[in-house]
């Protein structure tokens, strides 16, 4: 019996999990009223991605370069998260960007406008899933996508 999952379902698994990770993530945000942080929003660009690509991947399965895209979209994916829960636990010092926007400030309402605006700092994790931030969890299943897909890569026959 093979527990491992053929290219074909592989690209459709990445698929239905990329969609399943945005739609929890906009879940969170609106329905349950959580601020995301820049870094927050950063992290769902590689599943927007992963979404086009597996959705090639499974019409051309065969096809190993685009599995090496998934495997590169999840890597990016894996640092992104790594750094924003390093951040989390105090291991990395917080980028300006998380903190303030100032500088695409042009216009003085635009300023006052941003003092008003409550900017949710990368620091705070305020919303945890079994105690762990969404960053942790993003961290845990980007990795275990790159290490099952360059194990598909290596192993898996056309």
């Amino acid at each position: 019996m093979n527990i491992f999952l053929n290219k074909k379902n592989f690209y459709l698994f990445i698929l239905f999990y990329s969609f399943l990770a945005i739609f929890f993530a906009l879940y969170v945000e609106y329905i349950l009223d959580y601020n995301p942080c820049k870094l927050c929003l950063y992290q769902r660009m590689p599943y927007i991605i992963a979404i086009f690509i597996s959705f090639i991947g499974y019409n051309y399965f065969k096809n190993n370069k685009i599995l090496i895209l998934i495997v590169i979209i999840f890597s990016i994916s894996v640092l992104v998260s790594g750094y924003h829960y390093g951040i989390e636990n105090n291991i990395f010092e917080e980028f300006s960007g998380c903190t303030t926007n100032s500088l695409e400030i042009v216009d003085k309402k635009e300023l006052l406008k941003s003092l008003n605006d409550n900017i949710t700092s990368c620091k705070d994790a305020s919303f945890k899933l079994f105690g762990i931030s969404l960053a942790g969890i993003n961290l845990l299943f980007s990795l275990l996508i790159v290490i099952y897909s360059l194990r598909t890569l290596l192993y898996e026959k056309n």
